[in-house]
């Protein structure tokens, strides 16, 4: 049992040996951005390829360095918010 908790902390997911939400972020919208591309002004694919294979490639160093990629992204998305004042004051306050 603690070998599996280890292993879920210590080696977070991997889609395609790199941190799964950039490797979604990037295949969700290059691919779109291709298919558009080759309906509208029917371009060749091949530039769009090798773009998302160089945009792997820096998702997966990216990956290398920091494991944990994924985790980091979502805790900024939660703790990135805007919090409001009461009272007129300069800056943020956190207390009434």
């Amino acid at each position: 049992m603690r070998d599996m908790v280890l292993k879920a902390v210590a080696q977070p997911p991997k889609i395609f040996w790199g941190p799964v939400l950039p490797v979604v972020l990037n295949m969700g919208l290059q691919f779109p951005m291709m298919f558009m591309a080759m309906g509208i002004w029917n371009i060749n694919p091949l530039m769009f390829i090798i773009s998302i294979l160089i945009g792997h490639g820096a998702v997966v160093v990216a990956g290398t360095k920091d494991p944990h990629l994924s985790a980091m992204i979502q805790a900024f998305g939660q703790t990135n918010k805007v919090s409001t004042n009461i009272y007129s004051e300069k800056g943020n306050k956190f207390e009434p």
